[in-house]
């Protein structure tokens, strides 16, 4: 009687081979997803912090925010800002308010110091965030204190987890919306 071989036949050495490649193929799968979704989170967080900047210039210059004609409706998009109603000034993108650097209409207004504020956001924001675009919405209140929306839109780039998910190319582009209510 012939004695039995120990050890581990070819064909068991190279399943094991197999099974390990696709274990590790799937490894670095989810290593891309990670990825991806860590810029998803970076970009929406920036639009949070964007917004509660804005909100927070806002509630310095309190004297103007808490007291603005309502209904107040304000488009974005880019570096244009639109008054689609209430105080037309805050279009003017021409307030130089820096205290410090003397600027040409240095102390400003408090209308003025909005405008300022609400452009040199707007630069910031269009810097930060890929085709952005957003509204600023104060609609008249049925009591004090007036509460105020920020609404932001950009784009991002996405990545599915498997090729059935729509956006399973790295190319698709998303348009999440970042909502803020704050009252001034």
């Amino acid at each position: 009687m012939r004695a039995r071989s120990r050890g581990f036949s070819l064909i068991e050495v190279l399943v094991a081979l197999l099974v390990i490649a696709v274990g590790l193929l799937g490894l670095a799968k989810l290593q891309a997803i990670s990825y991806a979704s860590t810029g998803t989170a970076a970009l929406r967080s920036l639009a949070a912090l964007q917004a509660s900047s804005l909100v927070s210039a806002m509630r310095a210059n309190r004297n103007y925010w808490s007291t603005v004609a309502t209904p107040l409706s304000i488009k974005i998009s880019g570096t244009t800002v639109t008054v689609v109603t209430g105080d037309s000034t805050l279009a003017n993108a021409t307030y130089d308010c820096v205290y410090g650097d003397a600027g040409s209409n240095a102390p400003c207004t408090t209308a003025q110091l909005a405008a300022y504020d609400l452009h040199y956001w707007v630069q910031n924001l269009s810097s930060q965030l890929a085709n952005v675009t957003g509204s600023i919405n104060c609609p008249t209140p049925a009591a004090p204190p007036t509460g105020c929306w920020i609404q932001l839109s950009w784009f991002e780039r996405t990545i599915g987890a498997n090729n059935q998910s729509l956006s399973s190319v790295s190319t698709a582009m998303a348009a999440p919306t970042y909502t803020l209510y704050f009252v001034p």
